[in-house]
């Protein structure tokens, strides 16, 4: 049986600009946040208040490195969100935006 290929999206490349899909609300919670696709009515849980930072800086910064950093994720916890946000990336609930 051949591995589970993604749904859509690319992988998150930190290097690279990204944002929340414009079809995308978030709904802040202790947790972290829910976040709901309207397009494809997928639902997601963003599982701390830091991935819920970096989500929502994700457009006001240059890279997706650059937002990890302003939202306080440590070179130490990098991996760790890196999945996260390729996890988000592959379920189109954040897409590379052209860099400004």
């Amino acid at each position: 049986m051949p591995p589970h290929q993604p749904e859509s999206g690319p992988r998150f490349d930190g290097a690279r600009p990204w944002m929340l899909h414009p079809q995308v609300s978030l709904r802040p919670e202790s947790f972290g946040a829910l976040a709901y696709h309207f397009g494809t009515r997928r639902l997601s849980f963003l599982k701390s208040r830091t991935l819920l930072a970096v989500v929502e800086a994700l457009a006001d910064q240059p890279t997706g490195h650059d937002a990890c950093r302003a939202a306080g994720v440590t070179p130490e916890q990098w991996s760790t969100y890196e999945q996260a946000l390729t996890t988000l990336a592959e379920s189109g609930m954040i897409c590379e935006r052209m860099a400004s």
